[in-house]
């Protein structure tokens, strides 16, 4: 398979990839980075999705099998930004999906998204605001499309134990374990036109997407 990941040296890419190996293609904005893509044995593509054009990104995802977008603006950057990468670029890479025929897109957003923001800052505000219309977007296209909104990231090993489902107390998860619910939710047709919260649980990643 022909894996397209949308923030390709984010800390979740990487550790997706490693896991694909030769399927994954990790989009990057920095040329410098396209060595630690590599690295893991994936294929690294330089596209700024802030910047690409429509057609730049259909040429990329022509031929794929599945798109996974884990991209964002990241910690210090300010509200418009939140705009431009965790809505903008979700919004392009879908729609280069939708029109290359790349039916299976996964998603990845974040607890809280779909409600108006609770405490936090502008950014916070303009973080949310800008995942929820992404997955807005995404819900109207014709792809077989899942959304996963996990908790709070960490870098702890990962344990395989999972709470995946509709809606889930507020909690963390090891990037480790998002990586390993992307892969097992790729593999799973009956997750597509699903939006799930993830944060550590108890249950096999395995046996808890195969009942979702």
């Amino acid at each position: 398979m022909r894996i397209i990941i949308a923030g390709g040296h984010g800390k979740i890419a990487l550790r997706l990839a490693a896991r694909l190996k030769s399927g994954a293609v990790g989009l990057v904005r920095n040329p410098a980075h396209v060595a630690d893509v590599e690295a893991t044995g994936a294929e690294a593509v330089v596209c700024d999705l802030e910047k690409a054009s429509a057609e730049e990104v259909a040429r990329i995802v022509e031929g794929a099998d599945a798109v996974v977008f884990a991209a964002g603006a990241g910690p210090g950057s300010g509200a418009p930004r939140k705009d431009t990468v965790d809505r903008g670029a979700a919004v392009l890479l879908a729609e280069a999906a939708e029109r290359m025929g790349a039916r299976r897109f996964i998603q990845i957003s974040s607890m809280g998204a779909g409600k108006p923001p609770a405490g936090g800052d502008e950014v916070w505000a303009a973080y949310i605001r800008a995942k929820t219309e992404a997955e807005d977007d995404l819900r109207r296209r014709d792809l077989a499309w899942t959304i996963l909104r996990p908790g709070r990231l960490t870098d702890e090993p990962g344990t395989g134990l999972v709470r995946l489902a509709p809606e889930v107390p507020p909690g963390s998860v090891p990037r480790d374990d998002v990586a390993a619910v992307i892969m097992a939710l790729l593999d799973n047709p009956g997750t597509v036109h699903r939006t799930l919260e993830l944060v550590s649980g108890d249950t096999p990643i395995i046996e808890l997407v195969a009942t979702e």
